[in-house]
């Protein structure tokens, strides 16, 4: 079993979960105690034989390159959190568990990578995070673990949770849920007035943004979506597969990984 850790998702989420913690010196720990909280109740439960932890890098990454506004409208990370990414990688060596990071991409590119090279192989991979985007890597032997509310409540997701949550869509399906739907917190735009039941009813219809712009193109689609629906995805088109290619993680990232 191989634990695969998300580090900046679960520090983001340790920090917003818990109150201001300090050092007898003052220094601010709140998130390194969350996410350490996190690592030894997740080693506890899944024994796992391997774990490794991704980082983002502050560089910007090869979407920044092809897309300034994406992530733009996040507020700015607060110096208290940042302060404590250098204390989670300490705490990270001190466990023993090698870090990966690499500029021009992002932590869950990373994870793809990995999870890529381990797909199909006889060994459970977990994805420890917080954060939905690496759903669209779950299938076979890779699973998400994600705390759901707080750090506390936990949920694994398989293919089976994924399409309970996404009323039957397959993980490979959010990269074009995305496409339709955009993301607020990513700054992805998506398709203009379409919003999540709309994008989740057309993909099990029509599978992926591909054929649902085929049928479009081909006269075929207007008997099942109404004319309103088929004006905006005409004239967002060019979002949606832009927005599509955004939000699909890079699983060729240039790191050396040996098991």
């Amino acid at each position: 079993r191989f634990i695969l850790i998300d580090s900046h998702a679960l520090i983001h989420r340790a920090f917003h979960a818990l109150p201001p913690m300090t050092t007898k010196s003052g220094e601010l720990v709140n998130a390194v105690y969350g996410f350490t909280s996190i690592l030894l109740k997740t080693i506890n439960e899944f024994k796992p034989d391997y774990i490794a932890a991704a980082f983002d890098l502050p560089e910007p990454t090869f979407r920044h390159e092809e897309y300034k506004e994406y992530k733009a409208t996040r507020p700015e990370i607060s110096p208290d959190l940042v302060s404590q990414f250098s204390l989670v990688k300490e705490d990270l060596e001190a466990f023993g568990i090698p870090v990966y990071e690499k500029p021009g991409f992002e932590a869950d590119d990373i994870i793809g990578t990995i999870a890529r090279e381990l797909r199909g192989k006889d060994i459970e991979v977990l994805i420890l995070t917080g954060d939905m985007d690496t759903l669209q890597l779950v299938g076979g032997n890779i699973k998400v673990y994600m705390p759901k509310r707080g750090l506390t409540d936990t949920i694994i997701y398989g293919e089976k949770q994924v399409a309970e949550r996404f009323e039957g869509l397959k993980p490979d399906q959010l990269v074009d849920f995305k496409g339709l739907k955009g993301d607020p917190s990513d700054n992805i735009p998506g398709v203009k007035g379409i919003g999540e039941k709309t994008a989740i009813t057309l993909l099990n219809k029509f599978g992926n943004i591909e054929k649902l712009y085929e049928a479009i193109n081909k006269g075929a689609a207007s008997k099942f979506i109404s004319a309103s629906v088929l004006e905006k995805l005409k004239t967002g088109k060019k979002e949606a597969f832009f927005s599509k290619k955004i939000s699909t993680i890079n699983q060729e990232v240039p790191i050396k990984f040996d098991l």
